[in-house]
């Protein structure tokens, strides 16, 4: 019996299935970051009843945007236009949580207030591009924040959590993976702080975990999820001892009773999973963390349900095949072949390559 298609509870969301659509920034907001009518389509079309949609990263601050056109959640007038969102993914059965954002040093003074340079724990230069109003521009050199700066930002972090629950959503993620400003700090290769929030890896996961703890503040800590990306090198990431570093991450989330953990694999082959492809896998943090585990990383069908039989992961997050397939559950549960998917059109613009992919399912 295929384990994609049984039922399980990441927290307190009772879900028909395992089949995760992955957050995905996509840069489609109306004027002011707002998300509108356009955003409310997209993902009615990818909604599923009893099916968990989590939304592309959406910044709880200025000053944490790298992508221009990302919807925001830092100001209370963003939280109407999220609230179309989230009553028309319930009225057909589906569930949604936020993905609470801030960039950090992945950004440029394009994007920032007053052209400032972007923050970071450290003043170290990321390599990559930031998708500024003016096209690619490289990540800038960041600022070191100062101590006292901190608090105010997992106070945005809990503004955001705030602000997605009067919104409607049914829960939030903190968006600690990919080189954004949360694994910024706990990993040594960026944080060469030598206070509170530096050091040994007990100080360097302060950071996410009080940002957690802030949306746990507002949620209860069932409807908060966390994404990490064990193997992540995307804006010049590294750490010294990945494995200590996050399986002491894991261990101290699933201390506080989360929703999920969500682990961003090695990409994986359309056919196979091999977990031993990188040392820090949804297998090893198994051993850290006991609660639900979601999984992302290139998977396809088959993949994913070895994943699930092997016990490596409770459900599976799917993002490129989820932007080309509206109706992707039901096209994995009948084996229907999958729509190809056109990279051109991820990042910015209309309809075309959005909205205007067709179902092979009726609605």
């Amino acid at each position: 019996m295929s384990r994609l298609f049984t039922p399980f509870k990441a927290g307190a969301l009772l879900l028909d299935h395992r089949v995760v659509m992955a957050p995905l920034t996509r840069m489609r907001s109306e004027p002011g970051d707002r998300a509108g009518a356009l955003i409310r389509e997209y993902y009615t079309q990818r909604t599923s009843r009893g099916g968990l949609l989590i939304s592309e990263g959406t910044p709880v601050a200025r000053e944490g945007y790298g992508y221009a056109g990302a919807p925001g959640i830092y100001d209370d007038a963003q939280i109407e236009g999220w609230r179309t969102v989230t009553d028309a993914v319930h009225a057909k059965g589906g569930r949604i949580v936020m993905q609470l954002w801030h960039v950090g040093r992945q950004s440029h003074p394009d994007l920032q207030p007053g052209g400032q340079a972007p923050v970071a724990p450290s003043a170290i230069q990321a390599e990559g591009y930031a998708y500024t109003p003016r096209g690619l521009e490289p990540f800038s050199m960041p600022r070191a924040l100062e101590l006292d700066e901190i608090a105010g930002i997992i106070e945005q972090f809990r503004q955001g959590a705030v602000r997605a629950r009067a919104a409607g959503f049914d829960g939030v993620e903190i968006h600690g993976a990919n080189g954004y400003l949360p694994d910024q700090f706990f990993q040594d290769g960026t944080n060469q702080r030598t206070d509170g929030y530096g050091g040994p890896i007990e100080r360097r996961a302060r950071f996410l975990l009080d940002i957690t703890q802030a949306a746990i503040s507002v949620w209860d800590a069932d409807r908060v999820g966390v994404r990490i990306s064990p193997s992540g090198t995307y804006g010049t990431m590294s750490d010294s001892n990945p494995r200590e570093t996050f399986g002491y991450v894991a261990r101290t989330l699933d201390a506080l009773g989360l929703a999920y953990l969500h682990v961003v694999e090695p990409r994986t082959t359309d056919t196979a999973f091999l977990p031993e492809a990188a040392p820090v896998t949804a297998q090893y943090l198994r051993n850290h963390f006991h609660g639900t585990i979601i999984a992302a990383g290139g998977f396809k069908g088959e993949s994913a349900e070895m994943l699930l039989q092997a016990g490596y992961a409770d459900a599976v997050a799917f993002g490129r095949y989820f932007i080309s397939n509206p109706d992707l559950p039901e096209r994995l549960r009948r084996n229907l072949p999958l729509t190809p998917y056109d990279r051109s059109t991820f990042y910015g613009g209309d309809a075309h390559g959005y909205t205007d992919y067709p179902r092979a399912t009726p609605d």
